[in-house]
């Protein structure tokens, strides 16, 4: 009797799972789909879609695509591919999908308003294409879009106000495009400066500068009326006097960093550091070094997320980061250390670190600085560490670092 019972629980286990196995391959394959529809649209001179095969259950086997423990697709990472074509609108149906990154490629046409379907959407990087139209209103139903970076197209028409509704939004750069009409100033776009918006040369509004058609000009700040100087008792001028104070204090601010740094010359033996051709950055000299705010560390490393950890070393660990331009960089974080001079020492290091400058040292990028954080950028180089060099892996071109 119990060999009946169970015999029977298993024709009739089987024949559910032989009713359902149609949807189940039919949920699979549909993000599968949405992807190889985007393939077919697309011109592919390097084959980096080669592995898109629809015939597969889904497409997490994909080059290129990252899908989480539900095998639903996450991640597409297209950038800098050589791809060009248009998106098509079966994008909307990655229900989950948190990134998207097509940026430097040569994509045209629209930008689709399925997009908007996207709402656990984190991070939409289109730039440096060649999109044309207007911006989808529907973008602004992406409540979790921190990252919207659609510069370096042509775009037109006026940026949509739903936009503003993004509480989330943290980068946004809509620069170098063909936009008109009003810049919106309120909700989250009240956090941005006018780089954002930079060369659209038919925006308009207090955040470029520029009045719009009809409305009246901004009014200019109030002369500066300088006050009437004050004589002291005995005939001397009061504003003489701190004119001349000024001038005292401001001659032993310049000339306290040259005697401190004649004073560390003479103490300590005379280093020789040589340029290298091909190498100069214009954005890294000795004494302008770029100083990063804690803000926008953060925002590139994804709030330090341990998935952006590159390695660890003996003073602390090393993430990967994407900046607001769109770069790359690796962010060392040190270990907290409170000791008295701690700032000036730091300031010291980042200094001493600046001036060397050789082919197999990635060269400072810049730092931050924080009462808790002491931080330095490098760029990224993605050939493999020292270590792995050592054991005999693949390794070319590989550079030496100070990063580790």
């Amino acid at each position: 009797m119990e060999r009946e019972v169970g015999d029977f629980l298993f024709v009739w286990l089987l024949i559910l799972a032989l009713l359902l196995h149609p949807v189940w391959l039919a949920l699979g394959n549909m993000e599968g789909d949405a992807l190889h529809s985007l393939r077919s649209n697309l011109n592919d001179p390097n084959n980096v879609l080669q592995s898109w095969d629809p015939t597969l259950v889904n497409p997490c086997t994909w080059f290129h695509v990252t899908c989480n423990n539900d095998n639903s697709v996450i991640r597409v990472d297209l950038g800098n591919a050589a791809l060009s074509g248009q998106l098509v609108p079966q994008l909307g149906l990655l229900k989950n999908l948190q990134y998207l990154e097509l940026y430097s490629n040569n994509i045209s046409g629209p930008i689709p308003s399925d997009l908007g379907n996207l709402t656990t959407l984190v991070s939409l990087d289109l730039y440096l294409n060649s999109f044309t139209g207007p911006i989808p209103d529907t973008l602004g139903k992406l409540s979790k879009l921190r990252f919207l970076r659609l510069n370096n197209n042509s775009l037109t028409g006026p940026i949509p106000i739903s936009l503003t509704n993004i509480s989330a939004l943290q980068v946004l750069d809509l620069s170098n495009n063909h936009l008109s009409g009003v810049v919106p100033d309120n909700g989250s776009f009240s956090l941005f400066t006018p780089i954002s918006f930079a060369n659209n040369l038919d925006l308009c509004g207090p955040v470029t500068g520029h009045p719009c058609p009809g409305s009246p000009p901004f009014s200019p700040p109030p002369p500066f009326v300088p006050p009437p100087p004050i004589s002291s008792p005995g005939g001397y001028s009061a504003t003489g006097a701190i004119a001349g104070g000024v001038a005292a204090g401001a001659a032993l601010l310049f000339a306290a960093p040259a005697l401190a740094f004649a004073w560390w010359r003479r103490r300590k033996p005379q280093e020789f550091f040589f340029d290298v051709p091909a190498e100069e950055d214009p954005e890294v000299h000795l004494g302008q070094l770029k100083r990063f705010s804690l803000r926008e560390l953060q925002v590139a490393t994804d709030t330090f997320s341990n998935k952006n950890i590159l390695g660890r070393g003996g003073f602390g660990k090393v993430y990967k980061g994407r900046l607001a331009d769109g770069s790359l960089v690796a962010v060392k974080r040190l270990k907290e250390e409170r000791t008295p001079g701690g700032e000036l020492q730091f300031q010291t290091e980042v200094e001493m670190i600046s001036m060397a400058v050789h082919r197999n040292l990635l060269r400072l990028r810049g730092f931050c600085m924080t009462p808790t954080e002491r931080l330095l950028v490098y760029p990224y180089m993605a050939n493999g560490s020292v270590a792995s060099c050592l054991r005999g892996k693949a390794c070319y071109h590989w550079h030496l670092s100070l990063i580790f």
